[in-house]
């Protein structure tokens, strides 16, 4: 045993000699205006760096062995409008500070700005710009990727329908995808078949989906903002998540989509200016707490069965509709820690902050108004003011409904005003 530890230690000490040897005969390969990225790297050797100074190259690059792709004042790297801009095929290689435009536009050969074969580990990409390409970064089955502070700008030319996604993460472990703004794609950031990944302090706007996310486990998105688009966050087909802090506003249709999701926390977002908040899908045995859902058409649309869940400390604020919630039985929000709704009418004459009467989202006229949308015509009508009072009185004719035993009196969100002013007029 002793023997065997001495030789790994002398593996382990030869092997950051070997490191260290390389990193000192690294060499920096200059390229200038008028010269070629693909010869210099044809010339490089494992670990070196490419240094590209400012001017504009019209090449499509193949960079097949661990190096650093270095720019200097920001150089234009253009693929002319054909295939890939820049494609990687080796680990351990760096693109850092260039603009990089102009790849193909062929949805079926997947062109990119970036295009990160399988097996290209530890790629990172920083603080670039990409422009006028049909796919941003295209990663695939590469893990341990660093995606951070680039810029990435979609075909704005195209229909969404034709162009690619800013960023798609497809069979990949451990990428970490952080301060990028991406705008102008058909989806901010789609991600299928991965896990373990990072998505933090992205913003995304102008698209359909900020995120498209699917069939990708044990991950963290934090701190991201999307508005303006279709859609904010797609999170579907999904488990073990950390969904937190994240803005969502002024899209068209719902800010944070919870399908088929389970054993996963969603907390402190904030969900303003929505056609629907939340929409809730499928989704069980999730923790959905201290989020702050203001003035969308829909605060939560509920449906499929999503009734195993604990939804507790959150504030529903001036949404035309709190709840959209057709079932067949009851369920209990609130239980741990009870939400506030904006629209609660009860009382709390032991002034213990909590209110004495049950808050219900539902009655009979909602459920009436959704199965009959031409109802609404009716809303202010004596008939429908009577059917819904006598509703409430008579248990046989009461809906199912989302219950907060004891709501709160007021909101956990003391500085929710101050979220009016990002809201779409």
């Amino acid at each position: 045993m002793r023997l065997a530890s001495m030789l790994r230690c002398v593996l382990a000490l030869g092997c950051v000699q070997v490191l260290a040897i390389a990193v000192a005969h690294a060499a920096v390969l200059p390229v200038r205006a008028g010269e070629s990225i693909a010869a210099a790297i044809s010339r490089a050797h494992a670990g070196d760096t490419v240094r590209i100074e400012a001017g504009t190259y019209k090449e499509n690059l193949l960079i097949d062995k661990p190096l650093t792709l270095q720019g200097v004042g920001h150089p234009v790297i253009s693929g002319q409008g054909k295939d890939d801009t820049i494609r990687v095929h080796a680990p351990d290689v760096s693109v850092k500070d260039l603009i990089v435009r102009d790849s193909g536009s062929d949805l079926t050969a997947q062109n990119a700005g970036i295009y990160v074969q399988p097996g290209s580990h530890r790629f990172q990409l920083a603080d670039c710009t990409l422009v006028a390409n049909l796919f941003g970064v295209w990663l695939e089955r590469s893990d341990d990727a660093r995606l951070l502070r680039n810029t990435i700008t979609g075909r704005r030319d195209l229909q969404s329908a034709a162009r690619g996604n800013g960023i798609q993460v497809y069979d990949t472990a451990g990428a970490q995808v952080i301060g990028n703004q991406i705008s102008s794609t058909r989806d901010g950031i789609y991600v299928d078949v991965s896990r373990q990944a990072l998505f933090r302090a992205n913003r995304i706007h102008h698209v359909r989906y900020g995120t498209h996310y699917m069939n990708t486990n044990y991950s963290t998105w934090e701190d991201n903002e999307v508005y303006l688009s279709r859609a904010g966050l797609a999170l579907m087909e999904v488990r073990n998540l950390v969904v937190r802090r994240n803005l969502a506003w002024g899209n068209t249709d719902h800010g944070i989509m919870l399908r088929t999701i389970q054993d996963s926390l969603i907390e402190n977002n904030i969900v303003v200016g929505n056609d629907r908040g939340f929409f809730i899908y499928d989704a069980e045995y999730n923790i959905v707490r201290d989020n702050l859902v203001l003035n969308n058409r829909t605060g939560v649309h509920l449906s499929a069965g999503s009734s195993n869940n604990q939804i507790d400390g959150n504030d529903f604020i001036g949404n035309q509709e709190q709840v959209r919630f057709v079932a067949a039985k009851d369920v209990e929000w609130g239980r741990s820690r009870a939400n506030y709704w904006s629209n609660y009418s009860g009382w709390d004459q032991d002034g213990d902050g909590k209110g004495d009467v049950p808050y219900e989202a539902n009655d009979l006229v909602d459920r009436l108004n959704w199965q009959y949308p031409m109802l609404k015509l009716l809303a202010a009508s004596p008939a429908l003011r009577t059917l819904r009072f006598v509703a409430r009185q008579f248990p046989l004719l009461r809906a199912p409904s989302v219950i907060d035993r004891h709501p709160r009196m007021q909101p956990y969100h003391q500085n929710w005003k101050k979220w009016n002013e990002i809201t779409p007029r």
